[in-house]
């Protein structure tokens, strides 16, 4: 197996062990992106011998024996909504086409000093909200989307092109890509990872994740920022308590996304797992809405600054939110913020001895057609308005060949129990071993 096509966690202990230098594992990826960047232009910006140069310094630090932080060497892809210290943030928009911003966000920065080489910028709806869709394909099939609006991020990680990169979603915008990318994802609990650097568009909303190829590669990110970890028992996949959980917008799913969840089930159900159905309370089935109105709202301020200093040249999905402030309801959007309160509560209560974990789908189905949508965030809106952890896991392939998955939830700040959750169903649940992905993709 080539070096580009390795799992994170497997690629930083063979760095580690200096089996494969940072070096060699970057040359790799370059050259799987040279070999597809004209058919899945996850890229904004990718410059190949500031790469390398970084690829060498972090092989110093090998070679000194120095000590090697828990991403050491791993090539990491960053949606161009966060900013970099040595690359350009252009957010996919005319009104920043070469900004500089001369410092790290605080994800990069982290990520940075964790031994991680930052590789390049990924290609992302502009703002991360509206307006120009990115130019990137999703890997199965070109024709198809990689999803929204971490488009680049997934697309990249999907190809084998980098084994690691960051998204952000404010309704759909990471779960579902690692969807239709054939990846895993984890979306933290709100606030538990700085968005400091980060465009953001709702307070209330904006999460910054990660991808990878395994559960084992989201948990060296999560050691890297430090999620809290909390006394668990050894999970075990026979006996765990799995809710089963179609959510109040399951009239919007597609037959592959239906039969994604029923596949998780039934493989998890085998395995010994106690799955459940699970209906959330009467007071969930306003949730959806509520996000959509916290996000509008959130979203008029946010924008705000762009409408002052570039109105000719501002998209006119951002243009309108802005101007939302004119019709602003401060009752309803009380009442939006109070049903996500107690709705919150009431869904960490849900946890204990009956409900270890959820299941739910993490798209409608697989990727559609075009690249003039980004998909539907229906399935996603409701668990980041709970700012609950959520880890995206593949699942099948639906009847033109195209992935979807599934992702299970928990509490808030349950994040390291959730991987460990995750990682016991992974096996179960993906079935398709790695090395088949990328022989697939050629």
């Amino acid at each position: 197996m080539q070096p580009h096509a390795l799992p994170a966690a497997e690629a930083a202990r063979l760095i580690r062990d200096r089996a494969l230098s940072v070096e060699e594992m970057a040359r790799s990826c370059l050259d799987r992106v040279m070999a597809r960047d004209r058919q899945v232009k996850a890229w904004l910006f990718l410059d190949p011998d500031l790469v390398l140069k970084r690829a060498r310094e972090l092989d110093k630090r090998t070679a000194a024996g120095l000590r090697l932080g828990p991403l050491h060497g791993i090539p990491f892809g960053v949606k161009d909504v966060i900013d970099t210290s040595d690359m350009p943030t252009t957010q996919n928009s005319p009104i920043y086409p070469d900004t500089r911003p001369g410092r790290d966000a605080a994800c990069v920065a982290i990520a940075r000093h964790s031994g991680a080489l930052i590789f390049g910028k990924t290609d992302t709806v502009e703002f991360a909200a509206g307006g120009r869709k990115a130019l990137s394909t999703n890997p199965f099939n070109p024709h198809h989307t990689p999803g929204g609006s971490s488009s680049g991020s997934g697309a990249a990680v999907g190809d084998f092109q980098v084994p690691m990169a960051f998204g952000t979603q404010t309704g759909g915008s990471h779960i579902r890509p690692a969807s239709y990318n054939n990846i895993y994802a984890l979306k933290p609990s709100w606030s538990l990872v700085s968005r400091e650097g980060a465009r953001m568009s709702s307070l209330s909303l904006d999460t910054v994740g990660w991808y990878g190829r395994t559960v084992a590669d989201l948990k060296l990110a999560a050691e890297a920022f430090r999620l809290p970890e909390l006394p668990q028992p050894e999970i075990q996949v026979k006996g765990l308590r799995v809710g089963l959980c179609r959510s109040p917008v399951w009239g919007r799913i597609e037959p592959t996304g239906a039969l994604a969840l029923e596949s998780a089930a039934k493989r998890l159900e085998a395995a010994g797992a106690i799955v459940v159905p699970l209906d959330l309370p009467p007071a969930f089935d306003g949730m959806a809405a509520a996000r959509d109105l916290i996000s509008a709202d959130e979203g008029s301020g946010a924008f705000l600054p762009e409408y002052l200093a570039a109105l000719p040249i501002m998209p006119p999905d951002i243009k309108a939110r802005v101007e939302r402030r004119g019709s602003f309801d401060a009752q309803k959007l009380r009442a939006a913020y109070t049903l996500a309160d107690g709705c919150r509560a009431q869904f960490d209560g849900l946890f204990g001895p009956a409900l270890d974990v959820v299941l739910t789908p993490a798209s409608p189905g697989d990727a559609p057609e075009g690249l003039h949508t980004t998909g539907d965030a229906i399935f996603n809106g409701i668990w980041t308005l709970l700012q609950v952890p959520c880890v995206a896991i593949p699942c099948i392939r639906s009847a033109r060949g195209l992935p979807c998955g599934i992702q299970l939830v928990g509490p808030r700040f349950a994040d390291n129990r959730l991987l460990a959750i995750a990682e016991a169903c992974a096996p179960i649940i993906d079935n398709e071993p790695n090395w088949a992905r990328q022989t697939l993709l050629g």
